[in-house]
């Protein structure tokens, strides 16, 4: 079995290019958007939503086959086509120019693999099973979307102003780790949601110190 470095890539403003433009290729051009990825889909056809949001200018839609210099320029490929054929000989081509290439239902024969996801906000859960097969990964991915709800979203932009605050305060990294992890638990985050004096940085430090010393039985 294939072992998988999991990792989150910085696609924004970057030339992603997809090849093939049925189901397959629209699920792949979604997350790419999310990430404000430069998509450019090449494919002599394309589904309703794929030339919705080529028409809207949400992504480069090119109405034919592929060619070679579909890759120039770009950071990463998919091979996306309903023609193993075609998409092993993009993958060849991506190789050869050192572009990582991900191939549509032949996952572990590509460089890199995309995970079920749901977002909220900031706070991005991926969930993937290694190629053999995307429905365990859309259940795990289901279940968690019900664990973390859209409330989420709110949760990690709090815990950005409160990361910063600490960070800008607080000079002794173990402090600060005590800190940071104090405000992430269940009851920290209930009382962030209807606490009006966050951009209080002396109550806002107080309060997480309080909840450090809480969490140590002091």
């Amino acid at each position: 079995m294939t072992e998988w470095y999991p990792v989150m890539l910085k696609v924004e403003g970057r030339k992603c290019v997809v090849f093939g433009g049925g189901a397959v290729a629209e699920r792949k051009i979604d997350g790419l958007l999310q990430a404000k990825a430069d998509v450019y889909i090449v494919s002599p056809q394309a589904t309703p939503t794929l030339q919705s949001w080529a028409e809207a200018g949400r992504l480069q839609f090119t109405q034919r086959e592929a060619v070679q210099e579909d890759l120039e320029g770009a950071v990463l490929v998919f091979a996306a086509t309903d023609r193993l054929e075609i998409n092993n000989w993009i993958a060849e081509l991506a190789r050869k120019s050192g572009i990582p290439v991900n191939i549509a239902d032949a996952g572990e024969q590509g460089d890199f693999l995309t995970p079920a996801v749901v977002r909220r906000g900031g706070l991005v859960l991926t969930a993937s099973a290694s190629g053999a097969g995307p429905a365990m990964a859309a259940r795990i991915i289901r279940e968690l979307s019900e664990q973390y709800g859209p409330e989420y979203q709110e949760h990690i932009e709090t815990i950005r102003t409160i990361r910063a605050v600490v960070k800008d305060e607080v000079l002794d990294l173990a402090e600060r780790r005590d800190l940071l992890q104090a405000a992430v638990t269940a009851e920290a985050l209930e009382e962030w949601r209807s606490a009006a004096w966050l951009q209080d940085k002396e109550k806002l430090l107080a309060r997480l110190r309080q909840r450090v010393n809480d969490r140590k039985g002091k």
